[in-house]
């Protein structure tokens, strides 16, 4: 029977251009060469005790001559993002039906304060969201997934979950977890609603 739904966050929950694309368009930027910048910050500001990331970004924007002060750099990244409020209406209705529901991101401090201040409507639609910066567990490593099952005494089975990342997606399985990419709204509903049967 299942008892929690397991949602990632960005690409999921949010929406957004992509950030290399609006950087090209906005800053003229490369964005395989902004992508290359991301790839080498990302999974270590993900990292709890990680140093702040404006101050991993800003010899990139110095390179780039992309005059943007933290503040300035973070509210353009971050402002970008809209809320999916299709899913938070469908989610408050599941929590209703006595469904637990669950974010886990792979975030970092900067981002996540933002979302906290910017949406509190999310998180308070939510049982809990588990932030790797915070918890120490990062996708697609299983600790991620068995510390949301273990602090709240579920089983794989008894959850699903909802990524956009294949790799993700893959570790869930393994678990024993219902796993499916998110392929919008529409689909991640009728999937919940069959397995609700």
């Amino acid at each position: 029977m299942l008892k929690a739904i397991i949602f990632d966050l960005n690409g999921v929950f949010l929406e957004s251009e992509f950030l290399s694309d609006r950087f090209q368009k906005d800053h003229g930027v490369d964005s395989k060469e902004f992508i290359g910048a991301l790839k080498e910050i990302m999974p270590v500001v993900r990292q709890p005790h990680a140093s702040d990331s404006y101050s991993l970004w800003k010899p990139y924007l110095d390179t780039w001559n992309v005059s943007l002060n933290e503040g300035e750099f973070f509210d353009y990244w971050f402002s970008g993002e809209k809320l999916v409020l299709e899913l938070l209406d469908y989610v408050e209705g599941l929590r209703e039906e006595g469904l637990k529901v669950f974010i886990l991101s792979n975030n970092f401090r900067e981002r996540t304060e933002y979302y906290r201040e910017h949406f509190p409507e999310l998180f308070k639609e939510l049982d809990k969201a588990y932030f790797s910066w915070e918890t120490g567990f990062i996708k697609p490593d299983e600790k991620a997934y068995g510390n949301v099952l273990e602090e709240n005494g579920l089983k794989g089975e008894e959850c699903a979950y909802f990524d956009d990342s294949s790799k993700n997606v893959k570790v869930a399985k393994n678990l024993g977890i219902h796993a499916y990419g998110y392929e919008g709204f529409k689909a991640t509903k009728e999937t919940i609603e069959r397995l609700l049967k």
